[in-house]
């Protein structure tokens, strides 16, 4: 079967090539990766020769890597992956907490130290039943001062019962635990009542790959800089 690219004359390959400006470029740049390395994250940011190489190295390996779920801008895909451009983060934003997420992943079976939280599926394993889904459903929309129709009063009273020892009684979230804050407008999976009522009665369990098997010392904390460098960076 076929193993490599055709060669040309004399053996020529444009991935050979390709793999020559690699070589060249990383004998180049050894000096201020080994210093990556060897540095701590909050002392790249400090050094601005080391922050520049950092957030520009970010960039690459990001776009290679990351902006086939977060997207080229890192916006994100509602319903599905998280904008890294706003401050909502579950798990902090600060750069080190980034590193830490990128480094381990997300409800990743294959690492120990993955960030894992797991909400119930309040309806499909019959904790609540609907009509209290739908009150719940309410209270948590009303949350973020939304005009919104149900029996509130209900919604509350299950909300403290059931959620607030994750989202906590004011519903600000617990970046110690993944969970969201619900008090804002940023909604991941949608805010209509329908998508509402929807995560509560199934669930969402989003999973990210743990990184640190794939992307070298100094790669991971690159990119971890250039996402925290989006704006969005505690």
């Amino acid at each position: 079967g076929i193993t490599e690219s055709t060669r040309g004359m004399l053996g020529y390959t444009t991935r050979g090539e390709v793999e020559a400006d690699i070589a060249r470029f990383d004998a180049q740049n050894a000096h201020l990766i080994e210093r990556v390395e060897q540095s701590s994250l909050q002392g790249i940011i400090d050094d601005p020769e080391l922050l520049h190489f950092a957030t520009a190295g970010g960039a690459s390996i990001f776009r290679n890597n990351c902006s086939q779920c977060h997207g080229a801008g890192a916006g994100g895909t509602l319903g599905a992956y998280p904008s890294l451009l706003d401050d909502d983060w579950l798990w902090g934003g600060s750069v080190e907490d980034i590193h830490q997420t990128i480094s381990h992943g997300i409800r990743w079976e294959e690492d120990w130290d993955t960030r894992l939280s797991m909400m119930p599926a309040f309806g499909s394993d019959e904790i609540l039943n609907p009509d209290d889904i739908v009150a719940v459903a309410a209270y948590v929309m009303s949350l973020s001062g939304r005009a919104v129709e149900g029996d509130l009063a209900l919604g509350g009273e299950i909300f403290q019962l059931e959620c607030s020892a994750c989202h906590g009684a004011d519903g600000r979230g617990d970046q110690m635990l993944g969970a969201p804050n619900l008090t804002d407008s940023i909604w991941l999976y949608g805010n209509t009542a329908e998508e509402v009522i929807q995560t509560v009665s199934t669930s969402r369990a989003g999973v990210m790959p743990a990184w640190i098997e794939r992307l070298s010392t100094a790669e991971l904390k690159q990119v971890a800089i250039y996402v925290h460098s989006l704006g969005g960076g505690q």
